[in-house]
């Protein structure tokens, strides 16, 4: 069997890892670290070089090395935490993410990188212990192959008496617990890369495989794990001299004992390893046994999910998942076809087809949900990238904040969600820069030092609501107006707060006094503006001065599903998402006001709403030209409510969207297209994008109107 078909799967578990070594290093208290915390790094760096060893990784597996030496020290309490030291790990696990990348590249990791963050972290062992071959010697040469230099690792419960054979060819018992034919032939043919097999014997229920091996038992259950669960692993080990048995069940081997030096140091300081009594091992291990019990657990379900099968969860590409949502949306259509004909047959002589169209419309309804929740994740899997970048950037701006994170359990579509990652990225940073202020600005205004910074979601309707809150000084509506005008923007004087503040959503906007790599340019916010229109959503603007501002994005939940209302406009039909409707009504006479050239707003209850003319902006013959006989849909786009005129209201249905570009060309005011029950193509309106080009034609309208009548006049 060929190795590199687990590639896949550690590089999925060491990402995983890796997330979780950042999340726990930056909740550590320096002054006061967990212990727990402290024993679940070590292991998830232990379990990093288990991995990269194993498939022959070694620049990965050498780095990894070196930190882990310094961890294990960490957690005996022999290196005291510092706030720099803290920085040095997370930088050290950057680094290790990047060795990660290469190596799924297919490539090798940067030499030069490598070095430098070595020499930084053997410089904390020599200053902070006094240690100069703390770590590995191997560090220096990474070209080395594994082989060539074993490293043998701690075993868990180790007597002082095997301590000495553990770096010796051993003879090993595998023994599997509950395992199939099939993966007992999958196991036996990875041990043997490990030495040589011998004697095998058992069933399904317990099978035993006798191994002669110098490999460390960790490194072989490493491996073994890939393939089975660690409950179903146990590894008893003898000394070919005949030293005592050691067992070791495979959730135990993942977490050394807190006493058992790294394996750097064995070759380095080989007297201390020999002299350290068995009696403070056995004082030592139970502080890592309940830490090891926890690991087990969060090991097992990463084991899981590699494997398959019984655990509960499968490894399925995202491409499989969107073909089956494509297909799911093909039968939604038809089925709508089919229930259309139906609708029309008479229910007493066709009872049975009537009732089992209805039947077929709550069973499709219930796949497509079903089929739809395949794709959702919550938004943990974005708010877990921001504890760094706001630690980070805050150090570097030189001020005190508190990140706090609401609804990660909220869930969204994955290309949504993947998507809505650089845009949130740009909000924060914002936030952290403009928004809130320096510990000594705050303490002036009666504030904490430490300021705070939110991040919420939530679900609201068929959309979703993620929040950037911070409790800053607020936007400037004075310092934005005047930047607008020396932009050369014409301000109205009764213009509201809310478009001030969506003014600096425009191109090359910025109210900063200095330009730095953190903001300034006027690079961002329209860019976020622009990728959250396209992903079907809107942002939104809340601030008072000295308390703080709120950056709220609108989202669909999904963009394949959408709950439409249909409307008709002359002979054509068009759909309005149904979460951009308020309400309809009739309008009146005496509602309406004429403004400059030939735009119109319409009166609803005291507010002034611009009107779009349906028929005029996208030219459909046989509409209704007088607003008093249309219907006027209120709804909203990016943020702001219209008046759209139509000629009827249809009725309400769910609809699957289909990408318009893709399948013809971009249309100004529609945003995808989908297909009704009769067959035919409806196209669904893109409101803020139909009001732009309303305005466009009325501007045309009105200038060819002046220049026609320009010519008429006698000489």
């Amino acid at each position: 069997m060929d190795i590199s078909d687990f590639y896949d799967t550690f590089f999925e578990e060491a990402e995983e890892l890796l997330a979780d070594m950042e999340r726990l290093l930056l909740e550590l208290d320096v002054d006061d670290p967990d212990v727990e915390d402290l024993n679940a790094i070590f292991r998830a760096a232990h379990s990093i070089k288990g991995g990269a060893g194993t498939f022959g990784f070694t620049v990965l597996q050498e780095t990894t090395h070196i930190l882990e030496n310094l961890l294990d020290y960490t957690r005996r309490g022999e290196l005291t935490l510092r706030r720099d030291i803290v920085d040095t790990f997370l930088e050290t696990k950057d680094m290790l993410h990047d060795q990660l990348d290469a190596y799924r590249n297919g490539s090798e990791p940067d030499a030069e990188a490598f070095e430098r963050i070595c020499r930084i972290l053997q410089q904390i062992a020599q200053d902070e212990l006094g240690l100069r071959n703390a770590v590995s010697a191997a560090a220096e040469t990474p070209a080395a192959a594994p082989a060539a230099e074993p490293k043998p690792e701690p075993e868990p419960e180790v007597s002082s008496a095997s301590e000495a054979t553990v770096s010796g060819a051993r003879q090993l018992t595998i023994t599997l617990l509950g395992v199939s034919a099939k993966d007992r032939e999958l196991l036996v043919d990875e041990l043997k890369h490990f030495g040589e097999i011998g004697a095998q014997s058992g069933d399904e229920t317990r099978y035993q495989v006798s191994l002669e091996s110098s490999e460390s038992q960790s490194d072989i259950e490493a491996v073994l794990c890939f393939i089975i669960e660690p409950e179903q692993l146990q590894i008893e080990a003898s000394a070919a001299g005949g030293a005592p048995s050691v067992k070791a069940s495979a959730p135990a081997a993942s977490a050394p004992a807190a006493s058992a030096p790294a394996a750097s140091t064995a070759a380095d300081e080989p007297d201390q390893v020999s002299a350290k009594p068995a009696a403070e091992s056995a004082a030592a291990a139970p502080a890592a046994k309940p830490a090891a019990a926890g690991g087990a657990k969060a090991k097992a379900a990463a084991k899981a999910k590699a494997k398959g099968g019984e655990s509960g969860t499968i490894r399925v590409p995202v491409d499989k998942v969107d073909q089956i949502i494509n297909l799911v949306g093909e039968l939604i259509i038809t089925q709508s076809m089919l229930e259309q004909t139906a609708s029309d047959m008479d229910i007493v002589s066709h009872g049975p087809l009537v009732n089992g169209m209805n039947l077929l419309q709550r069973n499709a309804r219930d796949l497509q949900e079903a089929v739809m929740s395949v794709r959702m994740m919550p938004m943990d899997y974005v708010f877990s990238r921001f504890p760094r970048l706001v630690r980070d950037l805050a150090d570097k701006l030189g001020k005190d904040v508190e990140l706090v994170t609401e609804g990660k359990s909220t869930e969204l579509d994955k290309s949504l969600i993947e998507r809505i990652i650089d845009p949130l990225t740009h909000l924060v940073r914002n936030s952290l820069d403009h928004g809130l202020e320096s510990p000594d600005k705050r303490e002036a205004a009666g504030k904490s030092p430490t300021g705070r910074l939110t991040l919420s979601a939530q679900h609201q309707g068929g959309n979703i609501l993620i929040e950037v809150i911070d409790d800053g000084a607020g936007l400037s509506r004075d310092r934005i107006l005047a930047k607008a005008r020396a932009n050369g923007l014409t301000i109205p004087d009764n213009i509201s707060d809310d478009d001030v503040w969506q003014m600096i959503f425009a191109p090359g906007f910025s109210t900063a006094e200095q330009v730095s790599d953190v903001s300034g340019r006027g690079v961002g916010m329209d860019v976020v503006k622009r990728n959250i229109q396209e992903m079907g959503g809107h942002v939104e603007i809340m601030s008072q001065p000295g308390k703080g501002t709120t950056t709220r994005i609108v989202l669909p939940l999904t963009l394949a599903i959408l709950d439409g209302m249909s409307i008709r406009c002359g002979e054509e039909t068009f759909l309005l998402p149904l979460n951009a409707v308020l309400e309809s009504l009739q309008p009146l006479a005496e509602d309406i006001y004429s403004m400059a050239g030939d735009d119109q707003v319409l009166k609803v209850r005291d507010e002034y709403l611009p009107i779009i003319t349906l028929h005029h902006a996208l030219d459909i013959p046989g509409a209704k030209t007088k607003v008093t006989e249309a219907i006027a849909v209120i709804v909203q786009g990016e943020g702001r409510r219209y008046a759209l005129l139509v000629d009827d209201l249809v009725g309400q249905q769910q609809v699957v969207v289909k990408n318009l570009e893709t399948n013809y060309r971009r249309v100004p005011g529609i945003s995808a297209a989908t297909i009704l029950g009769d067959g035919s193509v409806a196209l669904i309106l893109d409101i803020a994008d139909l009001h732009r080009l309303d305005r466009r034609k009325s501007q045309q309208r009105h200038q060819a109107k002046h220049h026609h009548s320009v010519e008429v006049q006698p000489a």
